[in-house]
């Protein structure tokens, strides 16, 4: 496959991310426990004040491991148009996450957890990382972010 168009700009790539993070609705949350036995699971999210806001059970490995290790690698796209996100995840149970935010998420999926079991807990991840490429020509500059700072 011969690749024809330009690499975009690190602008361009940024606001591509950011109009993925608001339009799209499942991402991959992958996790490891203390032993760093893996977990991969694709979740509803919504991007809501410069935070991923992922909702899961805390019962079951992704939620234990978000709760635990308070980090997570997020992904969006295929191989041919990438986004990996690394972050510091907060655990919020039902009753004490931030009003805004839940509605954010219920706007967006139509799901609203709070109404949901008692074992469902919201996850805030901020970005501390941020890479994005389409094709191998993209992959020079591919890190928009750093230490929770965008480098574009």
């Amino acid at each position: 496959m011969e690749i024809t168009e330009p690499p975009r700009t690190p602008a361009q790539r940024k606001a591509d991310v950011l109009d993925r993070l608001e339009r799209e609705m499942d991402i991959w949350v992958a996790t490891a426990d203390a032993d760093g036995v893996p977990c991969l699971v694709p979740l509803w999210f919504v991007w809501h004040e410069e935070a991923v806001w992922l909702c899961t059970r805390l019962t079951n490995p992704t939620g234990r491991n978000l709760r635990d290790g308070r980090r997570a690698r997020l992904a969006l796209g295929d191989t041919r148009d990438v986004v990996l996100v690394d972050g510091d995840a907060e655990t919020f149970t039902a009753r004490r996450v931030p009003s805004a935010a839940a509605e954010a998420f219920r706007a967006k999926t139509g799901w609203d957890p709070r109404e949901d079991h008692a074992s469902y807990a919201f996850f805030r991840v901020r970005p501390r990382a941020v890479q994005a490429w389409c094709e191998v020509h993209e992959l020079p500059r591919r890190h928009l972010m750093r230490e929770g700072v965008w480098a574009a």
